[in-house]
């Protein structure tokens, strides 16, 4: 303000809505090699497993494990070890379990 004139008004881009409900999202580039992102929301804050298995559902990698605040997440899985074919992320908080397949191709 300059004397009590409004010169400007700025957008605050660094706050993002809160999500209406849980989601987990396509992962991206797929398929992929030998790294992709997984995307997810929470509309609140809340204990979070996000974990990787193989077709026959071994537990392979875990990306997310512990409290995590609402909102968007994003996540990267770097498989540079890992075997081509089918795999399954699996997003787990409350009592919300939501499962995604990824294709890795080498």
């Amino acid at each position: 303000t300059t004397q009590g004139i409004v010169t400007a008004v700025e957008r605050d881009i660094s706050v993002r809505p809160i999500p209406v409900g849980i989601a987990l999202l396509q992962n991206y580039p797929n398929p992929f090699n030998p790294s992709t992102v997984i995307s997810y929301q929470l509309p609140a804050a809340g204990f979070v497993k996000l974990k990787i298995f193989d077709l026959l559902g071994r537990d392979v990698a875990t990306l997310a494990d512990g409290w995590i605040e609402a909102g968007l997440h994003t996540v990267s899985w770097n498989a540079p070890g890992f075997g081509s074919g089918v795999y399954f992320y699996q997003l787990q908080s409350g009592n919300s379990l939501l499962t995604r397949k990824l294709l890795l191709l080498r």
